[in-house]
């Protein structure tokens, strides 16, 4: 059976999202995990994206994208985060609120659609999380970053991205005075946000990149 264009989307989206802010290829334990879907079924999709020429995999290796295959997740990916930056700009939403419902409408928008909130929003090229916005091209804009868990204590940069795997450590974040673009200094087990020490959820430096 020929799986749905969203399912396949979905996995192209979630193995290029994992090897964005790090190196290592995702493993098809560690695809089941983030979609939440027994090993078994991710092993057969994988078969079938793999005979469709959108990833390259070996047997209990790890899985990486094509460059069709890359293709189609970025554009995918360019989709979503349009429109969270759309619902947080223009549709009255939190950021902690638009990740559900991105998922839902990058597979219903038309091309025409996504141009035009494109053209209305100013052509971003962050959404509100501070992920890269591919362009239309497919080209995407990195800044060097570095996890706060793994910068030196001392080491000032600015926010440049905050995962939005959690909502509510983005609300805690966010009341802590902490977003994308916040300047902040490392100390040890917190942050300096100017002379104000913010103290921060344990999971806060697996989530959150500074300027390298």
């Amino acid at each position: 059976m020929k799986p749905s264009k969203p399912v396949v989307e979905d996995y192209l989206k979630t193995i290029y999202a994992h090897t964005e802010w790090q190196a290592d290829a995702i493993t098809p334990s560690a695809l089941a995990v983030r979609l939440g879907l027994a090993p078994s079924t991710v092993t057969e999709m994988v078969k079938k994206l793999a005979a469709a020429g959108l990833v390259s995999h070996v047997r209990y290796g790890a899985i990486s994208l094509t460059e069709t295959g890359r293709a189609k997740a970025v554009a995918v990916v360019r989709r979503h985060r349009l429109v969270e930056t759309w619902l947080v700009r223009e549709m009255g939403y939190s950021w902690d609120e638009v990740h559900d419902e991105a998922e839902v409408l990058e597979h219903a928008i038309s091309d025409r659609l996504l141009a035009s909130i494109d053209e209305r929003l100013g052509h971003p090229d962050r959404d509100p999380h501070g992920d890269p916005i591919p362009a239309a091209n497919g080209s995407v804009r990195r800044e060097r970053a570095v996890l706060l868990e793994e910068a030196e204590r001392g080491h000032t940069g600015t926010v440049l991205r905050i995962s939005d795997r959690s909502s509510a450590l983005l609300r805690d974040l966010e009341a802590s005075g902490i977003d994308v673009g916040s300047t902040v200094s490392v100390d040890e087990g917190a942050v300096l946000l100017g002379s104000t020490r913010v103290e921060l959820p344990a999971d806060a430096g697996t989530a959150i990149w500074l300027s390298a």
